[in-house]
């Protein structure tokens, strides 16, 4: 019985040990920028500026990075003075009216939904109540991800 304990508590000393030396690292804090970073294994450019609060393109800017997923551990960045993240800009959308709407052959009591900066069809679809791939069929679309803002969507009605 002695001899099961001394080896559980063993056990439970070694995986503390194998453990310790990844709670031992401290965080860097947010007012050591500007400075150095060393890349630590599963950080990225992004998780990077989030840390120190700076845009992840002024860090890659400022180590000459052309490709910003192209870090590895073990590799010193250069963190520049805090610049926040741009804001989009709040362009002014186009008020469409809603009536009268042209008239499409194939879904004759069609909605269009002119597309805005930031917007998928996924987000579309959410919008409307429909899965992606419908608008995307009833547009042309074979890609997804390949809409652009200022694009003219046809919504087909379900109902």
């Amino acid at each position: 019985m002695r001899r099961k304990s001394m080896v559980l508590l063993i056990a439970v000393i070694v995986s503390l040990l194998a453990v310790a030396p990844a709670m031992a690292a401290p965080a860097p804090s947010p007012v050591a920028a500007p400075g150095y970073h060393m890349v630590r294994v599963g950080e990225t450019l992004f998780s990077i500026g989030r840390l120190y609060g700076v845009n992840p393109w002024a860090i890659a800017s400022a180590n000459h990075l052309h490709d910003a997923s192209r870090i590895y551990a073990g590799q010193w960045l250069y963190i520049p003075r805090y610049q926040p993240y741009p804001q989009h800009p709040q362009y002014p959308y186009p008020q469409h009216p809603q009536y009268p709407y042209p008239y499409h052959p194939q879904y004759p009591s069609a909605r269009y939904h002119c597309v805005r900066y930031g917007e998928t069809l996924h987000s579309i679809g959410r919008m409307y109540g429909m899965n992606p791939w419908v608008i995307a069929s009833a547009n042309g679309i074979y890609n997804l991800n390949y809409i652009y803002a200022g694009q003219r969507l046809v919504i087909p009605y379900h109902g």
